[in-house]
């Protein structure tokens, strides 16, 4: 059954539902008396989201607009209750808003798209990343996706590694052209050089190999950050130490070369080469933070962690958008959150910009990076005020916020409240087979705790009774990793659990 007959000839073809955006400006133009232009700038808001827009036009499908030349749903026999539904409907339907002319060809795309993911999951996902290259958002996105596929991402190699995102077992190699500063013409003469005449064995030998002009300190530097030399031995922060004084000996044995003079090499015999050689110096890897750090300035992206991965449980519990979702559709050219809606985003602050009002009040524009992107937040002063003790770069927060959507530009969030990770609250479960062992190591407990201070609830589990007991907020701790894994290698892996709280009241807050 259809809400009015002059909705049938419309909606028939599609089963009753609205499908297709040409049918949203039949409807509006049959039963609220919209132009041909009227209707499709309708069509244009509902595309795009815009809240605002939509509602102003509710006014005008629904009770006409004379000095519009608007006739509207009432005059037309249309009651009011029933034009507001088809309304409401309308508006949904702009979540999924399709052309029809798109229809067809979308289709076809999507069912070849789903076979190739289904039967050839890492060949298909590794083209799709090369398919983006250039935008570290999109990979970063698919990054994600491939580790919820269990397909594992390796970092840049030059002893392995193509130009592309490449397939290696059942992982995708990182591509080589996607390290910043490095240009496919120089892949394209490493790659060249490996293939013909195979591996490169250490540092020096691939230096040596190549031209001055494919390889410079510049580009040294790039693929030591990216880790795309980690397999001609030593760490990165040994081969950070030597490449400079690599590049410039080879570098003068070539012009020694040329002039006709014998180099210090060409002297001695093979064993006493290697008393000449430069050796790697006796230092460690650089901490996780460097590395993670070194890996985001030349490729844009973490590859062999993220700063965010020890808090993917909490982040993924309680936000209602991802970062990406603020990023324009290269297809509609719209972001995907609709604009005015509340949402709570999370993750880490990496940028921040302090500016004074006309009235000599402090405002904030912050950058929230999660697993998949990042998103800038606006802070307006009174929300500034409020929130500023937690506005710290490197600090994991939570954003509850109104999206704000402009024509052509990504979207942003306009701030009511930030909520530190750390402020959540979390029970420490610790399971005992029976009561007597609970008992046994009741006093130890306490011991092991008694220098942890914090909010976090410790709940003992009896496992054959099935009871639980939570201990007086006395004997609450700080349920840092430090005390977890205290926790773990005494009573055991498996006897040990955090369960971290939901922010389900953040929407709620004022």
């Amino acid at each position: 059954t259809y809400d009015c007959p002059q909705l049938e000839p419309i909606l028939a073809p599609t089963y009753g539902c609205i499908v297709y955006q040409e049918q949203v400006m039949q409807i509006v133009r049959d039963l609220a008396g919209y132009t041909l232009g009227r209707s499709d700038l309708l069509r244009r808001a509902m595309s795009k989201k815009k809240a605002s827009v939509m509602e102003k036009e509710r006014q005008n499908f629904v009770y006409g607009n004379e000095a519009e030349g608007v006739k509207g749903c009432i005059a037309n026999g249309i009651d009011e209750i029933i034009a507001n539904k088809i309304y409401d409907n309308m508006i949904d339907f702009a979540k999924y808003a399709f052309n029809r002319s798109h229809a067809a060809c979308y289709g076809v795309v999507a069912y070849q798209t789903a076979y190739l993911k289904h039967y050839y999951p890492v060949e298909f996902m590794a083209a799709l990343m090369t398919s983006v290259l250039d935008n570290t958002s999109k990979v970063s996105e698919y990054i994600l996706a491939c580790r919820g596929m269990n397909i594992s991402i390796l970092p840049p190699d030059i002893n392995e590694g193509e130009g592309d995102f490449s397939v290696s077992g059942n992982s995708i190699r990182y591509g080589l052209s996607a390290i910043k500063s490095i240009g496919r013409p120089v892949i394209d003469s490493i790659v060249t050089e490996r293939n013909e005449r195979g591996r490169f064995k250490d540092l020096r030998d691939f230096i040596t190999r190549l031209s001055g002009k494919e390889v410079n300190k510049r580009t040294i530097e790039s693929f030591i950050k990216a880790g795309a030399l980690d397999s001609l031995g030593g760490t990165r922060r040994q081969l950070m130490m030597i490449y400079v004084q690599i590049l410039e000996q080879i570098s003068q044995d070539k012009k020694n070369a040329v002039v006709g003079q014998m180099t210090l090499f060409d002297m001695v015999s093979e064993e006493e080469k290697e008393q000449y050689e430069i050796k790697l110096p006796d230092v460690g890897e650089y901490d996780k933070e460097t590395l993670l750090a070194f890996e985001k300035e030349v490729m844009g992206i973490y590859i062999s962690g993220h700063p965010m991965e020890e808090y993917e449980d909490i982040w993924r519990k309680n936000v209602t958008a991802f970062t990406t979702d603020f990023l324009l559709d290269e297809e509609t050219n719209m972001i995907q959150v609709d604009d005015g809606k509340t949402v709570v985003i999370g993750g880490m602050i990496t940028g921040r910009t302090i500016k004074h009002t006309k009235n000599d009040k402090m405002m904030a524009f912050i950058t929230i990076e999660d697993l998949v992107g990042s998103v800038e937040v606006v802070i307006f002063p009174r929300d500034y005020e409020r929130n500023s003790s937690s506005i710290v770069v490197d600090n994991k927060v939570f954003v509850k916020g109104k999206v704000n959507a402009e024509d052509d530009r990504a979207g942003k969030v306009i701030c009511e409240k930030i909520i530190p990770f750390e402020s959540i609250d979390k029970e420490v479960w610790i399971k005992f087979q029976n009561k007597e062992l609970f008992l046994a190591d009741e006093e130890k407990l306490y011991d092991m705790i008694k220098e942890s201070d914090g909010n976090d609830t410790i709940v003992i589990y009896i496992e054959d009774i099935k009871a639980i007991k939570r201990l007086s907020p006395s004997k609450n701790i700080k349920a840092d990793k430090t005390i977890v894994s205290k926790l773990a290698k005494y009573f055991g892996e498996n006897n040990v659990k955090v369960v971290e709280k939901n922010i389900e009241n953040l929407t709620k807050m004022n």
